[in-house]
């Protein structure tokens, strides 16, 4: 009997390469799925376990099978998230991912990936979630994503389609990047300085701010919504809250974001989502606990002397 016949060294070596191999895209489906990268890394150290445990011999297709294993534990997990979200305190924001080095995160191309997304991709069920990340993200077949979720395949394309259509009902069209950067860039010029009438000049009527502070620093627990209310908010807090902030630029989820630190500790991920109308969203991702990957570029601009 060889090694790979009795889970000696070889089978060990084989599986930890097939895994490698298709880790990223493990974590992008399960990223997107509970919108979490640090609940996305335990779902995918739990799917190796798995992996090393199994009787690999019985396993036709090993990618396939990892994909399945991780999507279900992430429909399990994105239940339980649910529960745990209507506790959170204030507004819930995605954990930031930086897509600088992989612009699609481990997929085809980069859907089901932007904060906007992901916010509607909340308010899907988990399954109904599932398929379409799988399908959009992914282009997982049909018949294959059935397989996956357990349901029928006519069932499937009801799901896709159905959350297809909240998307692109609930979400204004994008403006292009370089145009959504310039709106990110003008609004933090705006909001250092305090300009109100900059401020209004750059939001659609109906924007809405949300802080998502997670309770562990002072952040706004409700949204705030309407140009005129924004632009006071933001106004508000504009000379202590930008005193002494660097910021750098990084791609954050598919979309240029600003990277505000103080003393080289990242603080806050700021960005905006806008359509023809305006931004329509302005994002403060606060929570200490959504930021430990976030590292601030050695090239940031420093703040000018006494500000």
């Amino acid at each position: 009997m060889t090694d790979a016949e009795s889970g000696g060294p070889e089978d060990l070596e084989q599986a930890t390469a097939v895994f490698t191999g298709v880790r990223p895209r493990l974590f992008g489906i399960a990223y997107r799925m509970l919108g979490s990268a640090a609940e996305a890394e335990d779902l995918v150290q739990d799917v190796w376990l798995r992996w090393q445990a199994y009787d690999r011999a019985t396993v036709d297709s090993p990618a396939a099978f990892l994909a399945t294993t991780t999507t279900r534990l992430a429909i399990n997990a994105a239940q339980s998230a649910r529960v745990r979200r209507e506790t959170y305190l204030g507004p819930w924001l995605p954990e930031p991912v930086d897509t600088g080095a992989d612009p699609y995160l481990g997929a085809e191309r980069g859907e089901a990936l932007e904060f906007a997304v992901l916010l509607l991709l909340e308010r899907l069920s988990p399954t109904e979630r599932a398929a379409y990340v799988l399908r959009e993200a992914f282009d997982y077949p049909y018949r294959q994503i059935a397989d996956i979720v357990q349901l029928n395949e006519a069932a499937v394309r009801q799901l896709v389609s159905r959350a297809r259509r909240r998307v692109l009902v609930e979400r204004r069209a994008p403006v292009t990047g370089a145009e959504q950067r310039r709106l990110l860039t003008a609004f933090v010029a705006a909001a250092r300085s305090g300009d109100l009438t900059a401020l209004e000049e750059l939001f659609a009527a109906d924007v809405t701010s949300y802080s998502d502070g997670g309770g562990a620093v002072r952040a706004s627990r409700f949204p705030v919504a309407g140009a005129s209310r924004v632009a006071k908010y933001v106004k508000a807090f504009a000379g202590h809250f930008w005193s002494g902030v660097d910021v750098g630029w990084a791609s954050m989820n598919g979309q240029t974001s600003a990277l505000l630190s103080r003393d080289g500790q990242a603080f806050a991920v700021l960005t905006v989502n806008a359509s023809e109308q305006g931004i329509d969203q302005v994002l403060w991702m606060m929570n200490p606990a959504k930021l430990t990957a976030v590292s601030i570029p050695p090239d940031a601009p420093r703040p000018a002397q006494g500000s």
